[in-house]
């Protein structure tokens, strides 16, 4: 798909989707969208960065633009996130795409007063976008009313189940019971959690797994660098950060190696705000609107605390740390190359991460390259991956060893004839 004319949209999204800057539809948008038009239930796996909001804010502007409302009434629309941070985004979005409607879009979300959140209650919603808590709240106060919502969308399903959020969901699924349509979006669809949990939301729906096309990830330019200990390891970050990146996101495994490097880069004289899980929400949105307002250049994160933010113009992704897992890697380097833009992941490897990196090679079935920084080359040389053997099994042996044990098993099951 070449361009959003073949999506049989109409003009005022159009000329929207033209003033933020889309290009073409992204895989997730090209795939996903065609069915939520159609009407069908859909459950995506989309790493971040890949479009996904579009691709479910733009069928439900459709809808509603389609099947205007006759009425003065409440929200039809429905899109629960797991954090207010991403909440906010989504809405924000949701508004620019809308712009040239008539569409109405709040948020209901923690952090907000129960008197702000009664003001637009009041008031006639199209799309709400809430928190999974708070608004649980309202529906038992029987404040928000969830008989008029047409369609109900879940975004980052997978970390509203790491956060504890299964049951209060299925809840607002039920109170949703009337609704012609569901959308459900997870970052991954690996393990029984999304899936099993899909079956009690979606009907019959339509599987999207839009991984980002070698295209989109050419976007990215991707490299390793090698550290030889800890003291190397920062000075490599210290001349990235000082010489080549204008705005980075580093990540970090864990809150107390976040700490450490936050007082290192205090002594670097490098600036920097950071967010980690178990943050106050104030302090959460100040370490954000410091780095989004260019107050600092340079946002420290644990995978936990930068899942589902998006922040626009980040030059580089530092891994400082590498993940568990190729697909966290995949969505880490995601938060840079947005809307169109090119950006840089660099990971800076110890001799332990480079099994690591080499399995986010062939995940991505494309070599991640090493490069080198003059006067920081390496002294040590290169760690060498051990493959595990494959244990040849003698078919013979095997065969043997079967026919052995099914005779102990039908001698077992004679009964004894004394």
């Amino acid at each position: 798909m070449r361009d959003f004319t073949e999506l049989e949209l109409d003009s005022e999204l159009l000329t929207a989707i033209e003033e933020i800057g889309y290009n073409r539809p992204t895989v997730v948008q090209a795939q996903a969208i065609p069915h939520a038009l159609d009407g069908r239930d859909v459950l995506a796996s989309a790493p971040t960065g890949t479009g996904k909001t579009a691709a479910f804010l733009l069928p439900m502007l459709q809808h509603l633009q389609d099947f205007p409302r006759k009425k003065p009434g409440p929200a039809r629309v429905l899109v629960l996130t797991p954090t207010r941070e991403l909440a906010i985004q989504v809405a924000d979005q949701a508004r620019a795409l809308a712009k040239y409607t008539n569409q109405k879009i709040f948020t209901i979300t923690g952090g907000i007063s129960y008197d702000e959140h009664a003001e637009l209650l009041g008031k006639t919603q199209d799309i709400v976008v809430a928190t999974p808590g708070r608004l649980m709240e309202y529906i038992e106060a029987e404040r928000f009313d969830c008989r008029a919502i047409e369609c109900l969308i879940l975004d980052e399903a997978d970390r509203m189940l790491d956060m504890g959020f299964g049951k209060v969901v299925e809840r607002i699924n039920n109170e949703c019971r009337w609704r012609r349509q569901s959308l459900l979006f997870s970052a991954t669809l690996e393990g029984k959690g999304v899936r099993e949990f899909s079956t009690t939301i979606l009907t019959d729906p339509v599987e999207v797994n839009a991984e980002p096309s070698r295209r989109e990830r050419k976007k990215i330019h991707q490299l390793y660098l090698r550290c030889d200990d800890m003291p190397h390891k920062l000075a490599l970050l210290e001349n990235i950060l000082n010489q080549q990146a204008e705005r980075s996101i580093v990540f970090i495994k864990t809150r107390e190696r976040l700490a450490a490097l936050r007082d290192q880069l205090a002594a670097m004289n490098i600036k920097c705000s950071w967010i980690q899980g178990e943050m106050a929400q104030a302090s959460r949105n100040n370490a954000i609107a410091r780095f989004r307002d260019g107050e600092v250049n340079v946002l420290l994160a644990t995978d936990v605390a930068a899942r589902g933010i998006d922040l626009p113009d980040v030059s580089h992704v530092i891994n400082f740390d590498m993940p568990r897992t190729a697909d966290v890697y995949l969505h880490r380097i995601g938060r840079t190359a947005r809307a169109g833009k090119k950006g840089n992941a660099i990971s800076l490897i110890e001799a332990h991460d480079q099994p690591m990196i080499e399995r986010v090679g062939r995940y991505m079935k494309e070599e991640v390259p090493e490069r080198f920084i003059s006067g920081l080359r390496p002294a040590s040389k290169k760690a060498k991956t051990v493959k595990k053997k494959k244990v040849k099994v003698d078919k013979k042996l095997k065969a043997a060893k079967q026919k052995k044990v099914a005779k102990k098993k039908k001698k077992a099951a004679k009964p004894d004839s004394k």
